[in-house]
């Protein structure tokens, strides 16, 4: 396996970089699961000390992202998708009303977990650092997805407005 390079400079930037810094919301119309990834390059697939500060950086730009969007004049949803294993998957997600609705493979807004059945919350999730992590957060709801549905564990976090 090939050394990576600049490792400590990445995971020093992970903790004080705002991937939002510049960013308008207020001139874009609608937003379609529009997402961000922290981890691109999966770091923390084999490792929860390296995943840790991707977490880390996910949930403070849930804070931020929250914050940006006090005077946000349309509804919408705030949310973050955490996989089991796949620290490359985890994302962070803010969804409005939009015009692809109807269509295939595009969720309609609402999403609303509570009312669905394919969510519970109670966790499925096995990787026991992960979720050791998560019970520690405070101020989010977590919807896991049932296993008859998905293979592999997802905890959905939404924070309680």
């Amino acid at each position: 396996m090939k050394k990576q390079c600049g490792l400590k400079r990445y995971y020093r930037n992970l903790a004080t970089q705002n991937d939002f810094d510049g960013m308008e919301f207020d001139s874009i119309e609608w937003f379609d699961m529009w997402h961000l990834h922290f981890d691109w390059k999966g770091y923390g697939n084999n490792s929860f000390k390296r995943r840790k500060p991707h977490l880390d950086k996910l949930f403070r730009h849930f804070e931020i992202l929250e914050a940006m969007t006090k005077e946000y004049k349309q509804k919408f949803q705030l949310f973050a998708v955490i996989w089991d294993y796949a620290s490359d998957a985890d994302s962070l997600y803010f969804h409005t009303p939009n015009p692809n609705s109807g269509l295939p493979l595009h969720c309609g807004f609402p999403v609303d977990y509570s009312k669905d059945t394919y969510f519970s919350t109670l966790s499925t999730l096995t990787n026991k650092d992960v979720q050791i992590y998560l019970d520690d957060l405070v101020g989010y709801i977590n919807y896991t997805r049932c296993p008859k549905v998905i293979t592999k564990p997802i905890a959905y976090f939404i924070k309680t407005m």
